[in-house]
């Protein structure tokens, strides 16, 4: 049986990802012939046609969707081979970390702390959306995303999601607007209330609760960015739903005031991971250090 040739595999998903001979031709700066040539022949060998022409452009057809995501997961394989065997030899191991733009900074600082005082780690901390982030996770571009939003996973998309902690969510506040109060219900009676966006699981959450107790607060606002939450509650208009480490400074040093906690409400933050033949070790010990202390 012949064996399948890596460079005509090569070839044909670099034309699929321009749809066009011509353009990839001249990026690779081969002959379009040459290219043509190419793909015939891994056509040939796989015994299907991996493209057809409507107009200008190039359209995989089904056989051809197949074979470029095999062939995504052969050099995503190749890459992590190299990236695994780099490091293996070098004095200072990079531990690349996504996390939710959105996230608590003060739990990314938690999570990432252990390594900041280690002379043989390389921190590399990129914020994104959660999409942005399980892709970089699936190129292997990220060892791990830190998110609050379990992502959908199935058999070609293995996500791994570790559950590092699950924290408690209260009403937050600047001590002149809670004075003495710490009742969930007289405080939501009499002053506005700065939410997270519709959507996520604290707001269902929230909305379940005040309409249980029959409440229908003052919005002051809806925000997707725990920072700015953080930002806005400090400014003492407007009491937070938020979880207490996203302003654990604050409450230390007395310029808020937690009330009770919201009956039934946590945040849960995890740590996302893809099966890898050559898992990062050090992330692995960071997720299993995490996960017993919770």
């Amino acid at each position: 049986m012949t064996e399948l040739n890596y460079n005509h595999l090569r070839y044909f998903w670099a034309v699929a990802q321009d749809g066009n001979l011509t353009r990839t031709a001249e990026r690779l700066n081969v002959s379009q012939s040459a290219l043509s040539v190419q793909i015939r022949k891994l056509e040939d060998r796989l015994g299907h046609a991996l493209f057809e022409r409507r107009g200008r452009t190039l359209h995989l057809t089904e056989a051809g969707r197949i074979t470029l995501d095999h062939a995504e997961a052969i050099f995503a394989t190749g890459e992590e081979l190299l990236g695994t065997l780099r490091e293996t030899g070098n004095a200072r191991q990079a531990v690349r970390i996504g996390a939710l733009a959105t996230l608590s900074r003060n739990f990314q600082i938690s999570f990432v702390g252990p390594l900041l005082a280690r002379t043989d780690i390389e921190v590399v901390l990129r914020s994104g959306s959660q999409a942005e982030l399980l892709l970089g996770l699936q190129a292997l571009a990220l060892d791990v995303v830190l998110t609050n939003q379990a992502p959908a996973s199935d058999a070609l998309t293995p996500f791994i999601a570790h559950k590092l902690s699950e924290q408690p969510v209260s009403l937050i506040g600047a001590p002149v607007l809670l004075g003495e109060t710490r009742a969930i219900a007289a405080l939501l009676q009499t002053h506005p209330v700065i939410l997270p966006m519709a959507g996520s699981s604290v707001r269902t959450g929230f909305d379940a609760l005040i309409d249980r107790l029959g409440l229908h607060p003052q919005i002051a606002a809806e925000v997707d960015d725990m920072a700015m939450m953080r930002l806005m509650v400090r400014e003492g208009h407007a009491l937070a739903v938020l979880p207490p480490i996203v302003v654990r400074d604050e409450l230390r040093a007395g310029a808020l005031v937690e009330a009770e906690a919201l009956p039934g409400i946590a945040e849960t933050f995890l740590a996302v991971t893809t099966r890898r033949r050559f898992p990062n070790a050090v992330v692995r010990d960071l997720i299993r250090a995490a996960t017993s202390s919770a």
